[in-house]
């Protein structure tokens, strides 16, 4: 097994074997641009390290030495050099980008001999004791796992006694003290003393990679992002000879994106700083400078940077990540990588470089992802709010939307609350990768420090989250968990703010905040998403304004339309009770007669919001448990009329709903008294349903309007239920002929119970004309346990220890529940060639159980416009599989529909 590859010998094209960054090396290597030599040592190295019980392979350590010797010929100096020395950069790359992965360690190589060779080398003692300084600080935090906070202690008090105002301006002299003291800092810590040996501090960092493939941060991330080992399985290790931006005023380092990753627009975005190393950059530690600033301080160094900005993007067809630093004029590149952006940048760019004709528009979808899509849908802010309100302070709009939470300063306290379901913005002078798990328990972040192209910001844009960075006016204290503000009193932990990701704006309290509306480049995707998609798409929506925001975002139809859900506004609820505890017949028609009036009017603009397109109506399926009043809250205030009054007229009343409260309660609610056995037990219900859908269609035909509605009959076990429910249809049906109205209203079952998936042939011979699978009830019928249950208690437990290979309500179970889907598919259309299937569980939204539906014949699929994941028991969010492509998601290579959905 070869262990390790040079950046000319690898291959650009095999991440997983090179890792992101090591494969990105070599590619821009073979291309010819300025990368400093260096090697990587491979992913199957890390693996080995683990399958040995974390023990290098024998051998590779070996192969590693005499690289090293390789790259002492390449640069001419020497390791361990007293004249010249060799000194290297040491990063993890695993075959995906991870912020939760290694920091880097720079300038390794360095003890007291070899620095004074550099000093004499570069011909500054400075830059060479700065370079020292930072290499015992990085090497003490990452390998040693030294708390960062023991070294700024150390550079903050040697800026205060020398009158510094940042570490730049700190001479050889202060720099040597700070070396001795951070030796000494590595020293209390590990017991030993701190690492001379070049070859020693070499191998003890490649160790610190490898371990960090197995840190919880980076689990956490995994976990969270869906990178299972099928995608990435392990780090690589990348040696690279050291450059230094840090070389004085004709140096630099930065962080570019050849594409603004906030908008999407064709423009450099990005930050440098003169005589600096990168890690100040990314770390916040100093405020750095807009790119477009460059061409004016080095136009040289800025016009090398666009040349190779434009070639890496028509090379990669892709916008890029870069990192690169300037050594006194000369240009190199760091690294290369795919850039993170928002949804609405990645929308953006995808249309864009289509009609720049850098990729195919199939090439445009493919790309897609659909965790990122689903950003679009955050909220932003009230412009109206926002106008009335004055920012408490002011910084980097870092990453856009809008969030308003508690302030938490500490991040293991931010992820547990979060977790516990409280809306925390994690507020800190600045974020570092291990950090990444409070991240995704936070709503949005908030730094004092750092600039654009800081961790926090890059990870938050990639999360989808708002973020605020370089609120310099912000001074943070943690131990009194509080920070100040100019001009007013301070923000504590637990006062509520609201952050503006797209202006920098933070405000005290909680401001409102607005849908966001669909962009043109969006409308775009959509489009050519409905060309290229076989498989039919319809949306779960059950009122006017999500069937109208449904259509706008491109459904063709409503899938799944629950009755039930209409009543949940003010003023109807107790409609609803009224009618649903009514002890006679003549009452309950009293109070479905006003019910059948406000679901009239629903359904006309929800069909006329589909008008061309089917909506697929399901009748009354209500758990009684979320609708009825609580007994115990009855008793409550019974027991609060005092004596007088409950004897009286109120009284009794208060006391017959109670007995009716109980009379109706259920000891299991999810299979008790609910879909088609309200409609058998209590038919007027069923049929005043039908009866307005058929008159919503009536109204809307007379206007013009093409309305297509469908009657769902849920919750069918047996052909004798669907028949009933049938005949109570046919009867409205004829009636309504008699009228003179001629609509027509297709009539079909939801299919969520197990024997009728098992029996759907006799469904069809009782007058189904399509079926729709709704596959969260299935689910849970098949596995015998409620989804808000297991989710919340026992299974993320089940995962972990590989008891299920997923969530089986976040993606179709296909041995169970898909082996049902696949009988009743069959045997449905034994009985009728041309039925329509459908699948209207959220499972419809999940591009995994979307392919298993093209492949198991299934029409169309459908879910809500708003998706999103539940957090676990345990404050982890529930694995999901690896997400694809829009396109795919979409069924772009499924082959035809049987439906004109």
């Amino acid at each position: 097994m070869k262990s390790v590859y040079f950046f000319d010998e690898g291959d650009g094209n095999d991440r997983r074997l090179l890792g992101g960054k090591g494969a990105g090396l070599c590619e821009m290597t073979s291309l010819g641009l300025p990368v400093p030599p260096g090697f990587v040592i491979t992913t199957d190295v890390c693996r080995a390290y683990y399958g040995n019980g974390r023990r290098v392979p024998q051998g590779a350590m070996a192969e590693v030495r005499r690289a090293v010797s390789r790259l002492e010929r390449e640069t001419g100096k020497g390791w361990n050099s007293p004249d010249n020395p060799l000194l290297v950069s040491v990063r993890s790359g695993a075959a995906v980008s991870m912020p939760g992965m290694m920091d880097t360690i720079l300038n390794l190589g360095l003890n007291d001999r070899t620095v004074e060779g550099l000093a004499r080398a570069s011909g500054d003692d400075r830059f060479a004791w700065d370079s020292y300084r930072r290499f015992i600080q990085l090497f003490g935090k990452v390998v040693f796992g030294v708390d960062d906070s023991k070294f700024e202690a150390v550079l903050d008090r040697a800026k205060r006694r020398e009158g510094a105002e940042s570490d730049g301006d700190l001479g050889a002299g202060a720099l040597r003290g700070i070396v001795a003291e951070f030796k000494r800092i590595c020293e209390e810590q590990t017991g030993r003393r701190f690492p001379s040996d070049p070859h020693r501090q070499l191998e003890m960092a490649v160790l610190a990679v490898f371990g960090s493939w197995m840190g919880e941060r980076a689990v956490v991330y995994r976990e969270n992002e869906g990178i299972t080992p099928d995608i990435a399985d392990g780090t690589a290790v990348n040696v690279v000879a050291m450059v230094f931006g840090n070389m004085g005023s004709d140096s630099a380092t930065g962080v570019v994106f050849t594409r603004d990753p906030g908008d999407g627009a064709r423009r450099l975005f990005g930050e440098y700083l003169v005589n600096a190393q990168g890690e100040d950059v990314v770390a916040g530690t100093r405020t750095p400078k807009p790119i477009d600033k460059l061409r004016a301080e080095l136009p040289g160094t800025d016009a090398e940077l666009r040349r190779v900005c434009a070639r890496l993007e028509r090379h990669y067809r892709e916008p890029q990540d870069i990192e690169f630093t300037a050594e006194r004029g000369r240009f190199y590149l760091l690294q290369t990588r795919a850039a993170k952006t928002n949804a609405a940048a990645m929308v953006k760019f995808s249309v864009d470089m289509v009609r720049e004709k850098l990729i195919t528009r199939e090439q445009g979808l493919r790309r897609l992802k659909l965790d990122k899509l689903e950003q679009l849908l955050h909220p932003t802010l009230d412009p109206k709010a926002a106008s009335g309100a004055e920012p408490a302070v002011r910084g980097i709009a870092a990453s856009p939307g809008a969030a308003s939470g508690i302030a938490v300063f500490d991040t293991g306290r931010a992820a547990k609350m979060g977790g516990d379901g409280k809306r925390v913005i994690l507020v800190r002078e600045e974020t570092k990768p291990e950090d990444v798990p409070a991240f995704y328990k936070s709503v949005g972040i908030l730094t004092s420090r750092g600039g654009k192209s800081s961790h926090a910001a890059v990870v938050a844009r990639g999360m989808g989250k708002p973020c605020i960075v370089g609120t310099s006016g912000m001074r943070i204290d943690y131990a009194a968990a509080r920070c100040t503000v100019p001009g007013g009193a301070a923000i504590r932990e637990g006062d509520t703010i609201t952050i503006d990701g797209s202006d920098g704006s933070v405000y005290r309290g909680e401001l409102p905040t607005v849908e966001p509306g669909i962009t043109a480049e969006f409308r775009t995707i959509l489009e050519w998403a409905g060309r290229a998609k076989r498989l039919g798409v319809r949306a779960n929506a059950d009122t006017p304004a999500a069937a109208r925001q449904a259509r706008e975002y491109g459904a063709r139809g409503i899938g799944l339309c629950r009755t039930e859900r209409m009543f949940n506004e003010e003023g109807r609820i107790g409609v609803f009770q009224d009618m649903i505890m009514a002890e006679s017949d003549a009452e309950r028609r009293r109070h479905l007669k006003k019910l059948a009036a406000m679901q009239r009017g629903d359904f006309e603009k929800i069909l006329g919001a589909m008008a061309g397109h089917q909506v697929t109506i399901r009748l009354l399926d209500p758990p009684l448990h979320e609708f009825l009043p609580k007994p115990e809250e009855l008793a409550d205030r019974l027991r609060a009329m005092g004596r007088r009054r409950a004897a009286g007229p109120e009284g009794r009343a208060a006391k017959a709903r109670l007995e009716r409260a109980r009379e109706l309660a259920e000891e299991n609610p999810m299979m008790g008294h609910r879909g088609v056995r309200v409609g058998v037990t209590h038919p007027e219900i069923y049929e005043a349903q039908i009866e307005a859908v058929f008159d919503a269609a009536a109204a809307l035909k007379r206007r013009g309007i093409d309305a297509r509605p469908q009657v769902m009959v849920p919750q069918v076990g047996s052909a004798s239920e669907l028949a009933f429910v049938k005949g109570i249809f046919d009867a409205v049906a004829a009636r309504k002929r008699a009228g003179g109205a001629r609509v027509r209203v297709a009539f079909g079952t939801m299919i969520e119970v197990v024997r009728a998936a098992l029996t759907a042939g006799e469904l069809v011979g009782a007058s189904a004309s399509f079926f729709s699978f709704g596959t969260n009830d299935l689910t849970q019928a098949t596995y015998s346990f409620s989804r808000e249950d297991a989710e919340g208690k026992f299974l993320p437990q089940y995962l972990d220890k590989g008891l299920l290979g997923g969530n089986p309500f976040e993606s179709l179970d296909r041995s169970g529940v898909g082996r049902l889907v696949e009988i009743a598919v069959e045997d449905g259309r034994r009985a009728d060639p041309g039925l329509e299937i459908g699948i209207c569980g959220e499972h419809g939204g999940d591009p995994a159980s979307i392919r298993f539906c093209h492949a198991a014949g299934v029409s169309y699929v459908s879910a809500s416009a708003h998706r999103r994941r539940l957090p676990s028991a345990d404050g982890r969010r529930v694995r999901r599989p690896d997400r694809r492509s829009l396109a795919r998601t979409l069924g772009a290579d499924c082959r035809p529909s049987t439906s004109a959905t």
